[in-house]
């Protein structure tokens, strides 16, 4: 089995690296160079039709839309995570992954702000407003944070927690507020917008607890902590989530999910409490027990199936391997996954296709949304592995 998936890991690579690390994302339609050329950019309706077409098409028209492949800060923590993992492991032609990734995201951080910060490479039209091309939001800086705290863990070369710090830094004196009731919540998607996202907020406190364990920072501690109980207290009594409180976000889906349960382990491990663990074992049977068909494929929502996503797949494998101590099935459950998506969702030039639908498959290839992804999960899975010979 190791040979497979390093197999399928070195296809997937040299697959990444052929491309520069860069590729088209779900969300991207509005870096269309022909689309911006028109009045109709002026359009919120507008905005949002390209952009979930874009979206849902099973092909892919961007080239004709002139939009370009880009890199992303979020892949490329991925793949420094992913890369950090492999060259641990061996795998050949992985030492300089590191390197590179550390030096792109420090090309690419956020304008015009004295943090280090991250955003997406695109702009993006929510329900209410667009967030510019490379404005700074918790959830990119997070994970980029995050992968940075895991080279510093390797390197420890101080610039890398400073950069880490920073970013921390930026989450809870930029993102941080309290309601009336004296609740807490992180901002997102952008800064002082109120809307309370839990795993948004879960994110952020496990970047600021991290920190907390590196730094003894304890003016993180607190914060973090109390926007966690805030977010840890909405969970439903079946276990689940909403992934926010506005009356839009009423739902619960596998990767959200799967952030929550991660984050919070991080939590309570980083602040060394077991304040939450009744919530976690709570979360953990919900999700185990809702987001997974019988042959393995991960159920996009807790109530039905479609699409089944790769972004599901991966953060199913990590979820399952992060609660390998739970019970030894969630790491046979994570093999079931990653067979069920080699058989169904691998092309043969070794990306991963974007999603399954019940009467076609969407074989778009997604730099950040898929192959980060996979390539983390998949390195992850290998990890365990090792340490179980």
């Amino acid at each position: 089995m190791d040979n497979d998936i390093s197999h399928v890991v070195v296809s997937l690579l040299n697959y990444c690296r052929k491309e520069a690390w860069a590729g088209y994302d779900p969300y991207d339609a509005l870096n269309s160079r022909l689309f911006n050329a028109t009045s109709f950019r002026h359009s919120k309706i507008c905005r949002l039709v390209l952009t979930q077409a874009l979206k849902r098409l099973p092909f892919n028209i961007r080239p004709f839309l002139l939009i370009d492949k880009e890199q992303n800060p979020k892949a490329l923590a991925l793949f420094l995570a992913a890369g950090l993992k492999l060259v641990k492991l061996g795998i050949p032609g992985t030492e300089t992954i590191a390197g590179e990734m550390i030096g792109r995201l420090e090309a690419l951080r956020s304008k015009g702000t004295t943090y280090w910060c991250w955003g997406y490479s695109f702009p993006w039209q929510t329900r209410t407003i667009i967030v510019p091309r490379g404005e700074p939001n918790l959830v990119c800086t997070a994970f980029v944070a995050d992968a940075l705290l895991d080279a510093y863990e390797k390197t420890r070369e101080s610039r890398l927690l400073d950069m880490a710090n920073s970013a921390g830094q930026y989450i809870l004196k930029e993102l941080y507020w309290t309601d009336a009731d004296g609740t807490a919540s992180f901002s997102y998607p952008l800064q002082g917008m109120r809307i309370k996202v839990h795993n948004a907020n879960f994110l952020g406190a496990a970047l600021l607890c991290r920190l907390y364990r590196h730094t003894g920072y304890r003016q993180s501690l607190e914060p973090a902590l109390k926007v966690v109980r805030y977010s840890a207290a909405k969970q439903r009594e079946n276990g689940a989530w909403d992934y926010g409180e506005a009356s839009t976000q009423g739902w619960a889906d596998n990767f959200h999910t799967g952030y929550n349960l991660c984050a919070l382990r991080a939590i309570a491990r980083d602040a060394e409490t077991t304040e939450f663990e009744p919530i976690i074992r709570k979360g953990f049977e919900f999700y185990r027990r809702h987001f997974f068909r019988d042959d393995g494929a991960p159920k996009y929502f807790h109530d039905r199936t479609y699409p089944i996503d790769t972004h599901c797949v991966a953060q199913s494998i990590i979820t399952l391997l992060a609660f390998r101590d739970f019970d030894e099935i969630n790491f046979d459950l994570a093999h079931i996954v990653t067979n069920w998506a080699l058989e169904n969702m691998r092309d043969r030039e070794g990306y991963f296709y974007y999603q399954v639908q019940p009467i076609y498959k969407n074989r778009i290839s997604y730099m950040r949304w898929t192959q980060a992804w996979m390539l983390l999960a998949l390195s992850t899975l290998l990890e365990h592995r090792h340490k179980a010979a």
